[in-house]
């Protein structure tokens, strides 16, 4: 099966996002293999949470991401928030930009981002509303550079929430911590793909989500997702959504509903 045809495959899966109601929002945590892409939309915004690994030619922000949006029914984006500058959380923004409208683009860390993206730093504690939705981030402002320089955001959505993390790892959760950001969520992005060196057992006790978001390839390279991190996850309650076996999960943030998961055939670039 060549390239060309991955996105006809992921595209027969969502159909166009319905309006949104004000007060919530459309998450939809995309199947890209090892790597992260969040597309979340309210009823009039829409922002991207990481655009998906780039390895030289292998662009799956180009193959999936771009794709997925448009069948999503996305003209512009008013964010792209790139968590940090690894490829495989940054690699698909440049085809993203090219591809649409981006009013605004943040990062965790800029010195390895595409200078094309124009990008800004993230701040700690921002926060703004988006139709009647509460976002607000968050950066280890005096970490190293690399996966704890990751920013988190948080989505308030009529007092359920959402937390997304990128690649933080124990050091940066401790610093979040201590830092009094509310961390409180119902759903967690697993940091860093469930790796050993994140999902510290305080960390999950101060978020206190019931479900957890996995976004990895089908037998990485890195083990993910550590086996102690999913022991951890069971043993605090958290049901677990992981893309290697489910594909594109979606969750509709305000409704206190559950999560669907796309469940077609298996996707050959999870491996």
């Amino acid at each position: 099966m060549r390239l060309l045809s991955w996105p006809l495959l992921l595209l027969c899966v969502f159909p166009p996002l319905d309006s949104v109601p004000a007060g919530q929002v459309e998450v939809l945590q995309l199947d890209v293999g090892q790597g992260l892409a969040i597309l979340l939309r309210t009823r009039n915004h829409t922002l991207l949470y990481d655009a998906g690994p780039r390895f030289g030619e292998f662009d799956i922000g180009q193959r999936v991401v771009v794709p997925a949006m448009r069948k999503a029914g996305v003209r512009h984006l008013d964010l792209m928030l790139i968590s940090h500058a690894d490829a495989d959380h940054a690699g698909g923004a440049a085809a993203v930009h090219q591809a649409f409208p981006v009013d605004r683009v943040l990062g965790g860390e800029l010195a390895r981002l595409a200078p094309q993206l124009d990008a800004r730093l993230c701040e700690s504690d921002a926060r703004w509303e988006w139709d009647g939705v509460v976002f607000s981030t968050w950066r280890w402002e005096q970490g190293p550079d690399g996966n704890p320089a990751s920013c988190m955001l948080s989505v308030d959505a009529g007092g359920e929430r959402l937390l997304l993390t990128g690649d933080i790892d124990v050091d940066a959760e401790r610093a979040a911590i201590a830092s009094g950001f509310d961390l409180r969520a119902h759903w967690l992005q697993s940091p860093h793909h469930g790796s050993r060196t994140s999902s510290s057992k305080v960390f999950l006790q101060a978020v206190g989500a019931v479900g957890v978001l996995i976004s990895r390839g089908r037998n990485n390279a890195f083990g993910h997702p550590h086996p102690l991190v999913m022991a951890r996850y069971r043993w605090l309650g958290m049901a677990s959504y992981d893309s290697a076996e489910l594909g594109a999960v979606s969750l509709r943030l305000g409704t206190f509903g559950t999560p669907q998961a796309e469940r077609a055939q298996r996707r050959f670039w999870r491996d």
